[in-house]
């Protein structure tokens, strides 16, 4: 399964950079990676998983803005189609069992 977490949060402020800034951080910290400007995603081994991985989203959400928390099973990961530019890229593949220790 994947989890994906996409977010608008406010930055006009001082305080709300720094909430924003705080966020992503956590979300770093807690093993996601950078897709794009505020989606970071995950690889999760079981539905478990993702719940954790969503409630703990859930408890650092900063004030203000909207947070989305998508699931993925692999082979839906694997259908997204992507493109850089008017470039398509090659497609997702889910990591081997292998890869994630």
């Amino acid at each position: 399964m994947w989890i994906f977490v996409m977010f608008d949060l406010p930055v006009v402020e001082k305080s709300e950079r720094k909430a924003a800034s705080d966020f992503r951080n956590g979300l770093l910290d807690i093993g996601f990676e950078m897709a794009q400007f505020s989606v970071y995603m995950r690889f999760c081994s079981s539905t478990g998983q993702v719940e954790t991985l969503a409630n703990r989203v859930e408890a650092s959400l900063p004030e203000g803005g909207k947070v989305s928390v998508l699931q993925f099973t692999d082979k839906q990961y694997e259908r997204i189609i992507s493109f850089n530019g008017k470039s398509k890229l090659s497609k997702n593949k889910s990591p081997d069992q292998y890869d994630l220790f």
